[in-house]
């Protein structure tokens, strides 16, 4: 974008500008007007909607693959019953949340920030935006910005290239992208995929299909959790809203650690322990080992949660069949598979993945210097080297997103109020002449983060530039937090 593309430029120069109004966005504004309750901020939303995931995602079955409870915000109860929430009702309770906490008022929809340009002369950030659907330009300006545009391309889901997709005659459909009228009730569908998607939509799919079939390349870690909750209703009786929220939340994010580092550390027992409940709900002779035997160990991706073992139920009564196979072509009436096999199929679903896209494809400028982010180290978890009053939020891979997203939130806010109270323009973190080895920002084998190495900022290998997946020890980091450590402050 330049400067004669602008048809209209907003002259107020906001203390904060946040990009995105999903769960993320929504809890960084929470937090800095309550650390900075004079704060002049806007919130930038692409879409016309908040809710970002859960706005986006409209697929039958979507919904959470996390525990609520912690994926809920500290500062707002949750308040259905299931643990496995819909993704209907997060979106409601995103939006609620933020009226009640009269967030709402601050945001501008349909607002595609495209260019984000740091002009040290004057200590602010200058964003180009595409305003609706005529993309008509805008820039707005701000002392600091906070991206919280999640991690993964809106516009492009990951569709590898199927050999005869052309030729075949029913249609095909990415989840990312579901059609509001498609209609495939009595239809023979194909689901190719075994993540968090295909396991949530499949059965939704199976109560109207004439038959679904799960096409799996290789096995995933498939686990049922129970939706009835017994500690839950006993806490919300016996203690007031909030701190009832607070004990649950707690309950469920140690439970969930508790979990990752014992698989982790004691991989076989963990294999043993997801094996016995795949087991315990599947019938007697089923072939557990073809389809439900992954060759990485727990947690090297994500854990696929299924409530009350709904796909595991939809499998023992016949109307989803799981296959393991890898596909030779497609052809006009379904999928032919290497080993011969033919799918016949009325609808192919491509539930393949994500494609990761770093600061929501923003392009970053510092001083008229392109930033790529897979060139710099992250600091803090979310501070980027040598990038001036910028932030962004990132969850983590084996816990809730809003437990890393929440305390973001907190340091950033904590970070703002340093700075206006000590009268600086300008902050970022600097790691100077210190050489440091690089690893990748998730230690996670999944094919999403495999196939875009160069999409995210790298992690450190020590002190504050190491991004750790370990929710308790990030926790405690932060309650030792000193603002100042390894950050250059200054005045323009």
């Amino acid at each position: 974008m330049t400067d004669s593309d602008t048809d209209a430029t907003q002259s107020a120069v906001r203390d904060v500008i946040i990009i995105g109004a999903g769960l993320s966005g929504i809890d960084c504004a929470y937090r800095l007007k309550e650390q900075n309750p004079d704060a002049d901020y806007l919130i930038l939303e692409r879409r016309e909607r908040m809710g970002g995931t859960w706005d986006l995602f409209r697929y039958p079955g979507v919904r959470s693959d996390s525990d609520i409870y912690s994926l809920s915000y500290p500062f707002e109860p949750w308040r259905k019953p299931r643990a496995l929430a819909h993704g209907d009702d997060i979106r409601e309770y995103i939006e609620d949340t933020a009226h009640k906490f009269a967030i709402a008022e601050h945001i501008r929809f349909g607002q595609h920030v495209v260019t984000a340009d740091w002009d040290s002369a004057t200590d602010t950030w200058s964003l180009g935006v595409e305003v609706g659907e005529e993309r008509r330009r805008e820039t707005h300006r701000a002392r600091f910005v906070i991206f919280a545009t999640g991690y993964y391309d809106y516009d492009n889901p990951y569709t590898p290239r199927f050999a005869g997709a052309d030729d075949f005659t029913g249609q095909i459909v990415h989840p990312q992208h579901w059609p509001a009228d498609l209609d495939y009730r009595d239809k023979r569908i194909v689901v190719i995929g075994s993540g968090a998607t295909a396991v949530s939509l499949i059965p939704s799919l199976a109560e109207k299909a004439e038959h679904v079939t799960m096409l799996q390349r290789s096995p995933s870690y498939i686990f049922s959790s129970k939706q009835k909750q017994y500690l839950a209703p006993l806490v919300q009786k016996l203690l007031p809203p909030q701190a009832a929220h607070k004990v649950i939340r707690t309950r469920y994010a140690a439970q969930t650690a508790a979990i990752v580092h014992l698989t982790h550390r004691f991989p076989k027992l963990g294999r043993k322990l997801i094996r016995s409940n795949v087991v315990a709900n599947l019938p007697e002779d089923y072939p557990v080992d073809l389809h439900f035997n992954p060759t990485y160990n727990p947690w090297d991706q994500r854990m696929c949660m299924v409530p009350d073992a709904d796909l595991f139920a939809d499998i023992t009564e016949g109307t989803v069949e799981m296959v393991t196979d890898h596909i030779d072509r497609f052809d006009a009436s379904g999928v032919t598979l290497t080993s011969g096999r033919h799918l016949d199929a009325d609808i192919i679903v491509t539930a393949t993945g994500l494609q990761l896209l770093g600061f929501g494809g923003t392009r970053l400028r510092v001083d008229g210097a392109e930033v790529k982010p897979h060139d710099r180290f992250v600091f803090k978890s979310y501070l980027i080297e040598d990038v001036p009053n910028l932030a962004w939020s990132v969850g983590y891979t084996n816990a809730s997103w809003t437990l890393r997203a929440d305390m973001t939130a907190r340091a950033v806010a904590d970070l703002v109020k340093y700075m206006r109270t000590n009268g600086y323009t300008h902050a970022y973190p600097h790691l100077g002449s210190e050489v440091m080895g690089s690893r990748p920002l998730w230690d996670l084998k999944a094919g999403y983060v495999e196939r875009s190495p160069e999409a995210l900022p790298k992690s450190g290998t020590r002190g504050h530039w190491q991004v750790r997946h370990n929710y308790y020890r990030d926790a405690i980091d932060h309650r030792i937090n000193k603002v100042e450590d390894s950050m250059v402050f200054g005045r323009v």
